[in-house]
């Protein structure tokens, strides 16, 4: 790449803003008043309201991205005032500006997340998103459809808007370097032997991609998004990238039509200092907007105590929460690459009756082929012992497959036949005693626990399947620990493979009408 032509006039205005006969008010310098006069209106605006957050920070997990969010507003309108003021330096303070853009949309989407989460049991953005059904992408990608209980949904989400906050300062350190070398070529005609070209065509495609991101977000939940005024929240970041993004446009077209140079100025000056000005009016009224679209009130708590400022001012600077998420989903997509069961179906946090956080089960653990995803990295043959031989050792489990195929005892202690019972992997299902429904009471009782199991199978026009364990002498009864119970489906006289859960086994002596009954 060839050098570019410097952007700046070789002569200096050498004058002072202060002469001996009083103050130098020529256009430039009235243009220093009115930008550092409005760069600290904003920055007061946004201080009452940071400090208000700061105060009644008892929300970390949302307030923390507002923070940052509220932010933008200042830090536009102090950099843009230093680059007029210093205007032969200006690219360098544009490119510092725009890479905080990219801090602010990423804050906005993990400040989604969290009030989408707030919906969810557990405060997980999964169970919230877990009653939604398969949806269309947005324009243009309409004719694509998506499902968001998939394990990479929220993955997906997340990198396409934290992608931004990598590259995005990437390309602003790249443009200082290429600015100090000559090569960046700000100012002239676009051409692809400039770096300005290939960090422009960079940086549209990876904001596309995280408003698209953003975009695909809001239109799954904006149910859950009612009330918290997502549109206003989100038009306080956008609107201030389009103002300056399109007022430096049309800025630069009027170079060389109504802009034109003087002595000290040159047409790229002009035209970078009105789009500096500007940016610093505009800023007073986008920090007043944020003000309200990001309001301390609905965090105040009658009676609680004010919090001191210097935990949500380290929590608003700390972006390890950042990185965090971006590891994780690189982390993610590389096990899904490797095929890890996990990244292959949906994985919801559900609370259980003591209540406390679990993994929701997939299908094989629910149906006990395996114990948690942990296993699947197991053999098979020790997959089966796991999940139908809860206690014992190896060897015993082996003699007890071996033993129930034959129809004999193995192991001591252990009956002929007798199978072990599988404990339930139902989620929160508790199943009442089952009953005959068509089966007339008896009195009668026998004197043996075999003769009564033969009584029970053979009475009535067809045989009907009974208890594995009553044929050994056990009665089945319900767990007395467990009182939330639903009554089985089951048709009458067929035990469910479901109903062994929530059950024990004890010694039965008695008639088999009260094996009956019992089971």
């Amino acid at each position: 790449m060839s050098s570019c032509p410097s952007d700046n006039q070789a002569a200096i205005d050498q004058s002072s803003f202060w002469s001996p006969n009083g103050l130098n008010w020529d256009a430039h310098r009235i243009g220093w008043v009115i930008s550092g006069a409005c760069a600290i209106v904003t920055l007061v605006i946004s201080l009452i309201t940071v400090l208000k957050h700061a105060t009644h920070y008892y929300n970390p997990g949302e307030q923390r991205q507002i923070l940052r969010i509220l932010y933008m507003p200042p830090i536009y309108a102090i950099i843009s005032f230093f680059s007029y003021r210093f205007f032969r330096s200006y690219t360098y303070y544009e490119l510092a500006e725009t890479a905080y853009e990219s801090v602010t949309l990423s804050a906005f989407l993990l400040l989604l997340i969290e009030y989408v989460a707030a919906t969810g049991t557990g405060h997980s953005v999964d169970n919230a998103i877990a009653r939604k059904e398969k949806s269309k992408l947005p324009l243009p990608f309409c004719f694509w459809r998506y499902r968001p209980t998939k394990a990479y949904f929220m993955y997906t989400v997340k990198w396409s808007v934290l992608q931004y906050v990598i590259i995005r300062p990437l390309l602003t350190i790249v443009g200082i370097i290429c600015q100090k070398k000559g090569i960046l070529c700000e100012s002239g005609s676009w051409s692809l032997h400039t770096a300005k070209a290939y960090i422009a065509v960079i940086d549209f495609i990876s904001i596309t991609v995280a408003l698209y991101g953003l975009l695909v977000f809001y239109g799954l939940t904006k149910d859950e998004l009612k009330g918290r005024k997502p549109l206003a929240k989100f038009l306080a970041i956008k609107l201030i990238v389009m103002f300056t993004f399109y007022q430096s446009f049309i800025f630069s077209a009027l170079e060389g039509h109504v802009i034109h140079e003087t002595t000290y100025w040159t047409e790229e000056n002009i035209a970078d200092g009105l789009n500096a000005l500007a940016i610093c009016i505009e800023m007073v009224f986008f920090s007043a907007f944020m003000m309200w679209a990001y309001n301390w009130n609905e965090y105040k708590s009658e009676g609680r105590p004010k919090t001191s400022i210097w935990r949500p001012l380290w929590d608003s600077i700390n972006y390890a929460d950042f990185f965090i998420e971006i590891f994780g989903s690189l982390k993610f997509y590389i096990d899904y690459l490797r095929g890890k069961p996990h990244t292959r179906g949906p994985r919801l946090t559900i609370t259980d009756n003591d209540g406390k956080a679990r993994t929701k089960m997939n299908m094989e653990e629910a149906f006990g082929v395996i114990n948690s995803q942990s296993d699947l990295s197991r053999p098979p043959r020790q997959r089966h012992r796991a999940s139908n031989y809860q206690f014992g050792s190896e060897q015993e489990g082996d003699q007890d497959i071996a033993a129930n195929r034959a129809g004999i005892g193995a192991g001591p202690g252990k009956s002929a036949g007798a199978r072990y019972m599988r404990p339930s992997y139902d989620e929160n299902i508790r199943l009442a005693p089952y009953t005959y429904g068509d089966r007339p009471p008896s009195d009668s009782s026998s004197g043996d626990s075999t003769g009564g199991a033969g009584a029970l199978a053979g009475r009535g026009g067809g045989a009907r399947q009974q208890h594995p364990a009553t044929a050994q002498g056990y009665a089945v009864s319900p767990v007395s620990s467990r009182s939330d119970t639903v009554e089985s489906m089951g048709a009458p006289g067929r035990i469910q493979p479901q109903q062994y859960a929530g059950y024990q086994q004890q010694p039965y002596s008695g008639s088999d009408a009260q094996i009956g009954r019992a089971v």
